[in-house]
Protein backbone atom coordinates (compact mmCIF):
# COMPACT_ATOMS: atom_id res chain seq x y z
CA UNK A 1 0.00 0.00 0.00
CA UNK A 2 1.12 3.27 -0.78
CA UNK A 3 0.41 6.09 1.34
CA UNK A 4 0.97 9.82 1.00
CA UNK A 5 1.33 11.88 4.21
CA UNK A 6 0.84 15.42 4.12
CA UNK A 7 1.85 17.31 7.54
CA UNK A 8 2.49 21.52 7.87
CA UNK A 9 5.23 20.88 10.21
CA UNK A 10 8.85 19.75 10.26
CA UNK A 11 8.51 17.97 14.03
CA UNK A 12 5.85 15.97 12.36
CA UNK A 13 7.53 15.32 9.10
CA UNK A 14 10.91 14.57 11.07
CA UNK A 15 9.36 10.83 11.79
CA UNK A 16 7.04 11.23 14.82
CA UNK A 17 3.78 11.28 12.27
CA UNK A 18 5.56 8.41 10.22
CA UNK A 19 6.26 6.38 13.51
CA UNK A 20 2.68 6.78 14.15
CA UNK A 21 1.21 5.94 11.67
CA UNK A 22 2.91 2.89 10.77
CA UNK A 23 2.48 1.65 14.52
CA UNK A 24 -1.70 2.51 14.01
CA UNK A 25 -1.84 0.26 10.68
CA UNK A 26 -1.56 -3.59 10.93
CA UNK A 27 0.45 -3.85 8.25
CA UNK A 28 3.83 -2.38 6.83
CA UNK A 29 3.15 0.62 3.97
CA UNK A 30 5.76 2.75 1.58
CA UNK A 31 5.06 6.12 2.74
CA UNK A 32 6.03 9.65 0.77
CA UNK A 33 6.12 12.96 2.50
CA UNK A 34 4.84 16.60 1.48
CA UNK A 35 3.88 19.79 3.24
CA UNK A 36 0.69 20.72 3.12
CA UNK A 37 1.62 24.56 2.55
CA UNK A 38 2.85 23.43 -0.61
CA UNK A 39 1.01 24.52 -4.11
CA UNK A 40 -1.95 22.11 -5.00
CA UNK A 41 -3.11 22.73 -7.91
CA UNK A 42 -6.94 22.58 -8.54
CA UNK A 43 -7.31 19.21 -10.63
CA UNK A 44 -10.83 19.47 -10.42
CA UNK A 45 -13.64 22.17 -9.69
CA UNK A 46 -15.38 21.77 -6.56
CA UNK A 47 -18.50 23.64 -5.89
CA UNK A 48 -19.42 24.54 -2.14
CA UNK A 49 -18.09 23.55 0.88
CA UNK A 50 -15.61 25.76 3.46
CA UNK A 51 -12.07 26.24 2.42
CA UNK A 52 -10.43 23.54 4.92
CA UNK A 53 -12.76 20.96 2.87
CA UNK A 54 -11.69 22.14 -0.30
CA UNK A 55 -7.79 22.32 0.40
CA UNK A 56 -8.31 18.81 1.96
CA UNK A 57 -9.98 17.30 -1.04
CA UNK A 58 -7.33 18.93 -3.29
CA UNK A 59 -4.79 17.04 -1.43
CA UNK A 60 -6.69 13.65 -1.90
CA UNK A 61 -7.40 14.34 -5.52
CA UNK A 62 -4.05 14.77 -5.89
CA UNK A 63 -2.64 12.06 -3.89
CA UNK A 64 -5.18 9.82 -6.29
CA UNK A 65 -3.64 11.19 -9.43
CA UNK A 66 -0.12 10.54 -8.02
CA UNK A 67 -1.25 6.63 -7.68
CA UNK A 68 -1.23 6.70 -4.07
CA UNK A 69 -3.17 4.03 -2.73
CA UNK A 70 -4.28 6.08 0.09
CA UNK A 71 -3.68 9.86 1.96
CA UNK A 72 -2.94 10.73 5.79
CA UNK A 73 -3.15 14.46 6.13
CA UNK A 74 -2.82 16.72 9.14
CA UNK A 75 -2.77 19.94 10.16
CA UNK A 76 -3.26 21.74 13.53
CA UNK A 77 -6.63 23.53 14.96
CA UNK A 78 -4.66 26.51 15.84
CA UNK A 79 -7.28 27.92 17.40
CA UNK A 80 -9.47 27.70 14.49
CA UNK A 81 -12.63 25.31 14.85
CA UNK A 82 -13.60 25.32 11.36
CA UNK A 83 -10.68 22.94 10.02
CA UNK A 84 -12.27 20.80 11.86
CA UNK A 85 -15.76 20.76 10.55
CA UNK A 86 -14.08 21.36 7.14
CA UNK A 87 -11.94 18.20 7.76
CA UNK A 88 -14.68 16.02 8.81
CA UNK A 89 -16.85 17.15 5.38
CA UNK A 90 -13.87 16.35 3.65
CA UNK A 91 -13.26 13.09 5.44
CA UNK A 92 -16.78 12.33 4.72
CA UNK A 93 -17.15 12.79 1.23
CA UNK A 94 -17.64 10.03 -1.06
CA UNK A 95 -18.91 11.45 -4.41
CA UNK A 96 -16.73 11.45 -7.10
CA UNK A 97 -14.04 12.74 -8.06
CA UNK A 98 -12.81 11.85 -4.70
CA UNK A 99 -12.87 8.02 -4.01
CA UNK A 100 -9.30 7.29 -2.57
CA UNK A 101 -9.18 6.32 1.08
CA UNK A 102 -8.00 8.57 3.51
CA UNK A 103 -7.25 9.77 7.30
CA UNK A 104 -8.22 13.47 7.61
CA UNK A 105 -7.02 14.98 11.25
CA UNK A 106 -6.75 18.03 13.20
CA UNK A 107 -4.63 18.13 16.08
CA UNK A 108 -6.16 20.22 18.90
CA UNK A 109 -4.48 22.77 19.29
CA UNK A 110 -1.69 21.70 17.73
CA UNK A 111 0.60 18.27 16.83
CA UNK A 112 3.03 18.97 20.11
CA UNK A 113 -0.18 18.36 22.60
CA UNK A 114 -0.19 14.47 21.38
CA UNK A 115 3.54 14.47 22.74
CA UNK A 116 2.62 15.01 26.31
CA UNK A 117 -0.10 12.52 26.87
CA UNK A 118 2.08 9.98 27.84
CA UNK A 119 4.56 10.75 30.62
CA UNK A 120 5.78 6.80 30.69
CA UNK A 121 6.89 7.75 27.59
CA UNK A 122 7.97 11.24 27.87
CA UNK A 123 10.46 10.09 31.26
CA UNK A 124 12.01 6.89 29.28
CA UNK A 125 12.95 9.62 26.32
CA UNK A 126 14.11 12.47 28.53
CA UNK A 127 15.90 9.63 31.26
CA UNK A 128 13.96 11.82 33.88
CA UNK A 129 10.86 11.30 35.74
CA UNK A 130 8.05 13.24 34.23
CA UNK A 131 5.04 13.69 35.89
CA UNK A 132 1.53 13.43 34.31
CA UNK A 133 0.84 16.57 31.96
CA UNK A 134 -2.60 18.40 32.19
CA UNK A 135 -5.14 17.77 29.78
CA UNK A 136 -3.03 17.95 26.13
CA UNK A 137 -5.64 19.58 24.27
CA UNK A 138 -6.14 22.37 26.75
CA UNK A 139 -2.94 23.49 26.73
CA UNK A 140 -2.35 26.47 24.27
CA UNK A 141 1.14 26.16 23.81
CA UNK A 142 2.16 22.51 23.93
CA UNK A 143 5.47 23.49 22.11
CA UNK A 144 6.59 25.34 24.61
CA UNK A 145 5.67 22.96 27.06
CA UNK A 146 7.85 20.54 25.14
CA UNK A 147 10.60 22.43 24.56
CA UNK A 148 10.76 23.21 28.71
CA UNK A 149 10.66 19.64 29.69
CA UNK A 150 13.35 18.87 27.40
CA UNK A 151 15.49 22.07 28.12
CA UNK A 152 14.72 21.30 31.67
CA UNK A 153 16.48 18.04 31.34
CA UNK A 154 20.18 17.85 31.98
CA UNK A 155 22.56 16.87 29.29
CA UNK A 156 19.57 16.38 27.13
CA UNK A 157 20.66 17.33 23.10
CA UNK A 158 17.68 16.14 21.27
CA UNK A 159 16.14 17.99 19.04
CA UNK A 160 12.76 18.65 19.54
CA UNK A 161 11.71 16.74 16.22
CA UNK A 162 13.88 13.67 17.41
CA UNK A 163 12.58 13.81 21.17
CA UNK A 164 8.90 13.48 18.71
CA UNK A 165 9.88 10.68 16.75
CA UNK A 166 11.31 8.73 19.76
CA UNK A 167 7.91 9.64 22.07
CA UNK A 168 6.23 8.48 19.02
CA UNK A 169 7.64 5.22 19.66
CA UNK A 170 7.28 4.26 23.19
CA UNK A 171 3.97 6.52 23.72
CA UNK A 172 1.13 3.85 24.43
CA UNK A 173 -1.59 4.29 22.07
CA UNK A 174 -4.35 3.70 23.68
CA UNK A 175 -3.61 6.91 26.40
CA UNK A 176 -3.19 8.87 23.25
CA UNK A 177 -6.56 8.09 22.37
CA UNK A 178 -7.86 8.53 25.80
CA UNK A 179 -5.70 12.42 26.52
CA UNK A 180 -6.04 13.32 23.08
CA UNK A 181 -9.51 12.58 22.02
CA UNK A 182 -11.09 15.26 20.38
CA UNK A 183 -7.82 15.03 17.90
CA UNK A 184 -5.67 12.68 18.06
CA UNK A 185 -8.57 9.81 18.71
CA UNK A 186 -10.65 9.94 15.80
CA UNK A 187 -7.66 10.66 13.45
CA UNK A 188 -6.40 7.08 14.65
CA UNK A 189 -9.89 5.58 13.79
CA UNK A 190 -9.36 7.19 10.23
CA UNK A 191 -6.10 5.25 9.98
CA UNK A 192 -6.78 2.39 11.15
CA UNK A 193 -10.05 2.65 8.73
CA UNK A 194 -7.19 2.30 5.68
CA UNK A 195 -6.60 -1.09 6.51
CA UNK A 196 -10.14 -1.99 5.60
CA UNK A 197 -9.67 -0.81 2.16
CA UNK A 198 -6.99 -3.01 0.27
Amino acid sequence: MKVLIVAEGKHELGGSLETLVRRILPFDVTITFDDVRGHVPKLHPIKGGFDYEKKALQWVMLAGKRCFDAIVLLVDEDGQPERIKGFRRAQERTAPPTPLPRALGVAIHTYDAWMLADEKALSEVLSRVIQCQPAPETIRDPKSVCQQLRDETPDCELELADMYKSVAEKTRLEILEQRCPTGFKPFAERVRALATTT
